[in-house]
């Protein structure tokens, strides 16, 4: 045998040595409750990891949603990159079960926080400055309770944190991410559109119920997934401090935000130009996971699309996009002991 022949034979049982060494893993998702301090009032605020599991298929029913996953499933053993989930005003985050299920089963960790205040079951602070300033602060709360747990810190990495956001999750992951609110431009938006029953609850007027707070970004976030964000409050020199990468989704059809003065104009106005995703007669709720019998029967207007918009066909677009968008620009996952770097 020639001496090149020699080499590729080589190279070639090489490689297939470090296939057979390093099989691809099957991930299923596991899930964890952590429970930890509102910064706001002390009280107990709640998140849900979702994590890479070793463990077998499950699903688990929680408050109607099925979803893909199982408490105390085993962690598939790796360092993973760190996502922050943002619900929407009177929200939960399990409405985007699906996307978090999915990112896990590639290798991220995905902690959707209940924001208190302002959820499906309470909805005490909306239009509030706290809500407002609020949110940002207990998602830096929810980044430091994950890296500190006791489950998942050595399991995620804390310079691989990156953040979803939708609706107001994305007002609250710009904030996060250096933008500061300016409240006279939601005065004036809904002085111009004061039909706007999302925006305009107290018609352009939050309540100041905490003039201590204000905007406080986390230098710690370093990738933002926007969908269908609310955005209005924010100009060009407002967003001047964004330098974190976007990918941005909005529907064409968005019955409860005006994409004019939302994510299209936050595409335009980004420092850091974002990849932008129109959807051709999508609503704002065609975000929300696809939705089983049961929620079609109890949630008909949250679980129907206008014909010819496929839910579960841009869901599935989605989630493949978000886990090579957050790859690309945090990192992929890693051996326990190692950074991405050290690779």
């Amino acid at each position: 045998m020639g001496k090149i022949a020699l080499l590729w034979l080589l190279c070639w049982l090489g490689i297939a040595g470090m296939a057979q060494a390093e099989p691809a893993q099957h991930r299923s998702v596991g899930l964890h409750r952590l429970v930890f301090a509102d910064p706001l009032d002390g009280r107990a605020m709640h998140a849900l990891a979702f994590y890479p599991s070793s463990g077998p298929e499950r699903t688990s029913r929680i408050d109607g949603y099925r979803v893909d996953g199982s408490e105390g499933a085993p962690i598939a053993i790796g360092r993973y990159p760190l996502l922050m989930l943002s619900h929407g005003n009177t929200g939960t985050p399990l409405a985007l079960h699906d996307l978090a299920s999915a990112l896990a089963r590639r290798g991220f960790v995905v902690v959707a926080v209940t924001h208190p205040g302002d959820n499906a079951h309470d909805h005490s602070r909306l239009g509030t400055l706290s809500n407002l300033y609020g949110r940002p602060l207990q998602i830096s709360a929810a980044i430091t309770a994950s890296l500190a747990d006791p489950l998942l810190a050595p399991y995620v990495s804390g310079d691989q944190v990156g953040m979803i956001g939708y609706s107001a999750g994305g007002e609250t992951a710009l904030i996060l991410s250096g933008a500061q609110p300016d409240l006279e431009r939601l005065r004036r938006y809904c002085l111009e559109r004061p039909l706007d029953a999302d925006a305009c609850k107290t018609n352009g007027v939050l309540i100041a119920d905490r003039a201590d707070l204000s905007a406080e970004a986390d230098p710690r976030i370093h990738a933002l997934l926007l969908m269908a964000p609310l955005s209005l409050m924010f100009g060009r020199h407002a967003l001047a401090q964004v330098k974190v990468p976007a990918l941005i989704y909005s529907g064409d059809k968005d019955q409860l935000l005006a994409i004019d003065k939302n994510a299209q104009a936050l595409a335009r106005k980004l420092p850091v130009t974002p990849n932008y995703r129109l959807l051709a007669g999508a609503g704002h709720f065609v975000f929300m996971a696809p939705c089983d019998d049961e929620q079609r029967e109890h949630m008909a207007a949250l679980c129907n699309d206008p014909d010819g918009v496929d839910r579960e066909g841009i869901h599935l677009s989605l989630q493949a996009e978000a886990a090579h968008f957050f790859s690309r620009t945090l990192g992929r996952a890693g051996r326990v002991g190692l950074n991405t770097a050290d690779q």
